[in-house]
């Protein structure tokens, strides 16, 4: 069913970009062919959220929890989150432009949620709580509102800035563009290698809660960086160009850093070669996507979204969450990683409406904050839960 609704929204990205571009190609009326196109990629939306829930479901009566307790489960459950979030903001606007940039984010976590091993696991201990299920999905909801805000100031912003007048909002413009490659490169290749069945096995020591043991660190792409002083004892693969630096502790120190030198790496040489076929930074030709769009109904939209999102993602990630720490680990607040950006994610969001709704920031600087606000969102998802150890590190 899972491959069924990832089939459908790849389905619904394609309508809703071809309801957006196509029309210059089309014989018929531009409205007529935006409408018809937007109507048949909201349809395959909508059946992929049908598929997408019947997987719940499903997945929900065999294990006997919410899926939302790992992070193939939680991932897959956060693009569900933008799918519920991108229909209901679908049927107040009608905009296909929405779609063509929601859409293509709940494809990418679903993708990236397939890195993860997907086998129905019983709960940890700490987990086994109704709490699970009230403070996941309320979190995720939240999250997925403000995926359309950060879909909605995009637009305003490749809609409004111009490189002439304003160098420095398109210099960070494009730096945003880069960082969307990075993420959908880190996605490819993760999933690449993980349906090729790549895996080196290295030997190294570690330390352990003070100790120095000798532990096996399994790479899932080809080591670029090794661990300090290690072996490789997989015959036939890809040997380390150099160590990771003695700084780096944590027995996946070295792995997690490989990871992430591949993602930036391949993120940097996909954008240099959109570059040289494009012969212009890539926010330029998206920009003419949405020229037709009114730039102030885009600004709505966000602000919208962020005010819907902001509540319930208050009510999931902090106050859920707090009720939560206190009965399964006796006290309220800890400065847990995860605790700790839920809260930066929270007073970010704060900011933006305070700033909004009292100082008046609209337009092209409220934009910004709902594209960095749902890049904090993305760092805590991916960064805090893969990189930093914690009580919340079940990955």
């Amino acid at each position: 069913m899972l491959t069924i609704a990832f089939t459908l929204y790849c389905s619904s990205t394609v309508l809703f970009f071809v309801a957006v571009t196509g029309q210059r190609f089309s014989n018929r009326d531009p409205k007529v062919h935006r409408q018809r196109f937007g109507r048949l990629g909201y349809m395959a939306a909508v059946l992929g959220f049908v598929a997408h829930t019947s997987f719940i479901g499903l997945r929900w009566y065999i294990g006997g929890h919410i899926p939302t307790s790992n992070m193939f489960e939680f991932t897959q459950f956060l693009g569900y989150a933008m799918v519920v979030a991108f229909l209901g903001i679908y049927l107040l606007y009608r905009l296909p432009l929405i779609g063509m940039f929601v859409m293509p984010v709940a494809v990418l976590l679903i993708a990236y949620a397939s890195v993860f091993p997907s086998e129905v696991t019983p709960l940890i201990p700490a987990l086994q709580s109704y709490w699970l299920q009230i403070h996941v999905s309320t979190a995720a909801l939240g999250e997925g509102a403000f995926a359309i805000g950060f879909a909605a100031g995009l637009i305003y912003l490749l809609r409004t800035v111009n490189a002439e007048d304003n160098p420095s909002s398109a210099y960070w413009l494009e730096f945003v563009m880069w960082c969307m490659l990075t993420a959908v490169c880190f996605v490819a290749l993760a999933t690449y290698f993980r349906v090729t069945g790549y895996e080196a096995v290295f030997k190294a020591p570690a330390d352990i809660k003070g100790q120095i043991v000798n532990v096996e660190m399994k790479y899932d792409m080809p080591a670029i960086v090794g661990p300090k002083d290690g072996t490789l004892l997989t015959e036939g693969k890809m040997k380390p160009l150099f160590a990771a630096p003695g700084f780096m502790h944590g027995d996946q120190a070295a792995r997690k850093f490989n990871s992430v030198i591949w993602s930036l790496g391949g993120g940097t040489i996909l954008y240099v070669l959109l570059l040289l076929v494009l012969r212009t930074r890539l926010a330029q030709p998206m920009s003419r996507w949405v020229q037709e769009i009114d730039a102030d109904l885009v600004d709505e939209i966000s602000y919208r979204a962020i005010a819907i999102g902001f509540p319930i993602f208050t009510l999931g990630a902090l106050i859920f969450a707090m009720i939560w720490a206190q009965d399964a680990w006796g006290r309220f607040w800890g400065w847990d990683p995860k605790e700790v950006w839920a809260l930066i994610t929270w007073l970010f969001y704060s900011a933006y409406l305070h700033l909004r709704l009292s100082r008046g920031w609209q337009g092209e600087r409220s934009a910004w904050m709902a594209v960095l606000g749902f890049i904090v969102v993305m760092f805590n998802l991916i960064f805090v839960n893969l990189v930093m150890s914690g009580l919340h590190a079940y990955a």
